[in-house]
């Protein structure tokens, strides 16, 4: 059973007992991601995410990891549009220290220029690492597309200029505007006793204030034609992110897009990879997904497509979007992406570190918890007739943004660019 406890400074704990499990996992998450920067610190929170690492007021940069790896536990972090979550994995009967660990690093980071200065440089190789990577680059791209001129369009991990530019100063200033009590959420499930915990945090985080602002860029306007943004690389595969505005996180037909992502890409009995990749050949990999944020959301197809096939194959997945779009699903359909979305969460609530994201990810965006009853309550409202609606929503023509990255010719810009009737 979850439990959630608030503390007078207005940190939130939630946790899960799972007591048939040897292990506790751990996470805090701070309410502050990308979409939180302006151009000049852009990088600022995947920049913090390294530097925490570095040393606390009580922990060395050495004594961080071997506290945890010291005795079987794995650690890590990672940063999101509007989330950072650092988190860990470990025996239960090491929680406690565990805890003081990650609640020292997150909360009282040393952030010294010297560790700035060395992190900035394994920052700006891992900047280039992914602009390396096409199958990551086309979805920088792709958020340029939906995005465009705003926080979420750019890159998550920043500029080499602006990582370039940033010192201990404006880290330190970062850190504490977002990293407050009102601003964070712990979570923790496996072999936990809730009271236990709670009190350990009281004593670790109870007395520190929650001042800080909070604040991000709203979402405004509505994309009115499809765009297109071609990467010409040399490459032996051409990558393609095709996505469009989604739901955000609060939206009452959140789910049933979930279930038009399983149903268009979300496996490999659905429609895309049936048609693209079984029936016609014309790429290995394709799949979609979907993500919500505060006021936006996004709904894609990503695949990985022979050079000389692009042009059949994002055709294909257009008409795939239309036929949907015209004649909805069938029963079958239906219930095999209900039974596939509650059996993906079923599969994965039995490990306590996904557990911990479950409920984490949670209490952190929408301030609340979540079981797999509200899920199964939520699916039970959706008729199938919602599935065609929200595609006629959803795979608007007008909101198509179109990324490729690959040696894209002039004749296959000029017949893509026709096939979405796109601007640049």
């Amino acid at each position: 059973m979850q439990k959630i406890e608030r503390l007078s400074n207005g940190l939130r704990i939630i946790t899960q007992s799972m007591k048939d499990r040897e292990s506790a996992s751990i996470g805090i998450w701070v309410g502050v991601g990308g979409r939180y920067e302006d151009d000049r610190v852009k990088g600022a929170t995947h920049f913090l995410e390294h530097i925490v690492f570095k040393g606390s007021e009580k922990y060395t940069c050495e004594s961080i990891k071997e506290s945890i790896e010291g005795v079987g536990g794995t650690l890590n972090a990672f940063t999101s549009e509007e989330q950072t979550c650092f988190y860990a994995k470990i025996p239960a009967a090491h929680i406690n220290k565990t805890f003081d660990v990650l609640a020292d690093m997150v909360f009282f980071p040393n952030i010294k220029a010297s560790d700035v200065r060395k992190e900035r440089t394994v920052i700006i190789e891992e900047i280039k690492m992914y602009h390396d990577l096409p199958q990551y680059f086309v979805l920088e791209l792709l958020d340029g597309l939906i995005w465009p001129d705003h926080p979420l369009g750019k890159q998550l991990a920043g500029t080499i200029d602006s990582v370039s530019g940033l010192s201990s100063k404006d880290l330190k200033r970062f850190h504490h505007s977002y990293y407050r009590p009102g601003n964070i959420a712990i979570s923790a499930c496996g072999k936990i006793d809730h009271d236990a915990f709670v009190r350990m945090a009281k004593r670790k985080l109870g007395k520190i204030k929650s001042d800080g602002e909070f604040n991000y860029l709203p979402i405004t306007g509505l994309q009115s034609k499809a765009r297109v943004n071609f990467y010409r690389k040399d490459i032996e595969q051409m990558h393609l992110a095709l996505g469009m505005p989604g739901y955000d996180e609060n939206h009452p037909d959140r789910h049933t897009l979930g279930l038009l992502s399983i149903i268009m890409g979300g496996n490999m009995s659905s429609r895309l990879f049936e048609e693209v990749r079984e029936k016609k050949g014309l790429a290995y990999s394709i799949g979609t997904l979907h993500k919500t944020m505060h006021d936006t959301g996004v709904f894609m197809v990503r695949a990985g497509v022979d050079n000389q096939k692009i042009v059949s194959a994002v055709g294909l997945i257009l008409k795939e979007f239309r036929k949907i779009r015209k004649n909805g699903v069938t029963a079958g359909e239906f219930k095999r992406a209900k039974d596939y979305m509650l059996g993906q969460i079923l599969l994965g609530l039995e490990d306590s570190m996904e557990h911990m994201l479950w409920l984490g990810e949670s209490m952190i965006a929408r301030d609340r918890g979540r079981s797999i009853k509200d899920v199964i309550k939520a699916l039970n409202k959706i008729k199938i007739a919602d599935i065609q609606r929200v595609a006629r929503d959803i795979l608007d023509e007008k909101r198509y943004n179109l990324a490729i990255v690959g040696p894209v010719t002039d004749q296959q810009d000029t017949e893509l660019r026709k096939l979405l009737d796109a601007t640049v």
